[in-house]
């Protein structure tokens, strides 16, 4: 029997201290891929140690990449070269990991051996077709399921592909890098252009490990002339993860709280700026560059929030935080409006149904809408929820615990796992009153 994890929150308490929360998972997932295909050694510092992350390295492992560790986050990756990847002997497993299975199918695409992607049930239900179609026009063979799912069948078509120049109907950083690391392997030039600006970090480490890219306003541009040279990297903390606690020391009274080493890329800051325009107290002090991204300590301090029409252009900066943001807008003053984030339907769970659900069993007047909700603040209530495997739900209605005036279950947490296994431990430490208990 598979065991399933609960979460008991007890309301109130505060956060105070100071932490570094774990490694960035997207930039994990990045440092694995270009440092395998680098020619030389490249040495990792500050990465994650989940699941999601763990797939990725276990992936190139069975590629024949030679990886030691991790062990405290360090990790020594022994590159093979752009060309060095070797056949699989099994399905490549990618458990929960979105971003492994849609970066990956671009970087096969292009090599001289056959692969196959699979996934957990989550990850086999997600939408591929945003990569398979576009990869499809480049010269890839990839087959999905009839409803453009995983598993993935991949033919490699090393020296078979052809650059495009793709303008991105939705605003997507995994469509963004699938498409440029399989342009490594395109003849000519392939350019992505965005409706709206994601994160950068392929495009920063590919420059970090010496790769020609072409950046020109809101297009990007790769070809196969180029090589990957070893690079040492020291992964920042993910502002993902912060997040959490940035919302949980905004809506405490009381609270008083650091975050130390947090990646402040222009392309995922969305969340402080949509907090502050909340009224949230947020500073970003010591601010320094770490491997080409930006890096600063956050101290924020309890302040009362009021609701907002939050602005469709900060969307996609933020689109991982909106399930911890809604529980910020249920402790604001007034209605929030959010807009313009269909996106969240089609993430671990539909965020946008899910959340709203959880809100409502907790007493909070949270109407979901096609692209986004609308909800009026005021107090949260105890109850029963349901994450749906969902590892950011379960960690957002744990925050929620801070304000409620009941306690609140939190059903269905195994996945919390899989991204920040360290949350529980945490968030404990900093003063939030959460039990966790296995149950079969």
């Amino acid at each position: 029997m598979s065991k399933s994890i609960t979460f008991y929150v007890q309301p109130g308490g505060k956060l105070q201290g100071e932490a570094r929360v774990p490694g960035d998972k997207s930039m994990s997932h990045r440092s694995i891929m270009l440092g395998s295909l680098a020619e030389g050694v490249t040495h990792v510092k500050g990465f994650l140690e989940a699941e999601d992350a763990l797939a990725t390295l276990q992936a190139f492992r069975d590629m024949g990449v030679e990886i030691e560790g991790p062990v405290n986050g360090e990790l020594t990756i022994h590159g093979v070269g752009k060309h060095g990847l070797k056949a699989p002997k099994n399905d490549l497993y990618l458990g929960n990991s979105g971003t492994s299975m849609r970066l990956l199918s671009g970087l096969l695409a292009g090599q001289s051996f056959n692969s196959v992607l699979t996934g957990d049930k989550s990850l086999s239900g997600r939408p591929m077709k945003r990569v398979t179609e576009p990869l499809a026009t480049m010269g890839a063979n990839i087959k999905a399921t009839e409803k453009g799912t995983a598993p993935l069948h991949i033919t490699g078509r090393a020296g078979q592909l052809t650059g495009i120049d793709y303008a991105m109907p939705i605003a997507s950083a995994q469509v963004k890098s699938c498409l440029l690391l399989a342009g490594m392997y395109a003849q000519g030039v392939t350019s992505v252009t965005e409706p709206a600006p994601t994160r950068d970090h392929t495009e920063r480490m590919l420059t970090g490990f010496s790769y020609p890219v072409k950046q020109e306003g809101n297009k990007v541009s790769i070809t196969a002339e180029g090589r990957l040279t070893a690079a040492d990297i020291d992964v920042p903390s993910d502002i993902s993860s912060a997040a959490f606690f940035l919302v949980g020391a905004s809506i405490a009274p009381g609270s008083d709280l650091t975050l130390r080493h947090v990646g402040i890329n222009p392309t995922r800051t969305g969340v402080i700026d949509i907090l502050r325009l909340m009224g949230a107290n947020i500073e970003v002090l010591n601010e320094r560059t770490v491997g080409g991204e930006p890096v600063a300590d956050l101290h924020v301090v309890y302040s009362p929030l009021k609701g907002i029409d939050i602005p469709e252009h900060l969307v996609p900066l933020a689109i991982d935080e909106f399930p911890v943001l809604f529980v910020a807008a249920a402790c604001a003053e007034g209605q929030t409006r959010l807009t313009g984030a269909e996106e969240l339907r089609v993430k671990e769970s539909d965020r946008i149904q899910v959340m709203a659900d959880g809100l409502q069993i907790l007493g909070v007047d949270a109407q979901p809408t096609e692209d986004g909700m609308v909800i009026q603040g005021g107090s949260i209530g105890g109850g029963e929820v349901i994450s749906h495997g969902d590892h950011r739900i379960a960690m957002s209605f744990s925050i929620a615990g801070l304000r409620a005036n009941a306690p609140i279950t939190i059903h269905d947490c195994e996945n919390v796992n899989t991204s920040f296994p360290e949350f529980r431990d945490l968030a404990k430490r900093l003063g939030l009153d959460l039990v966790c208990k296995e149950e079969v």
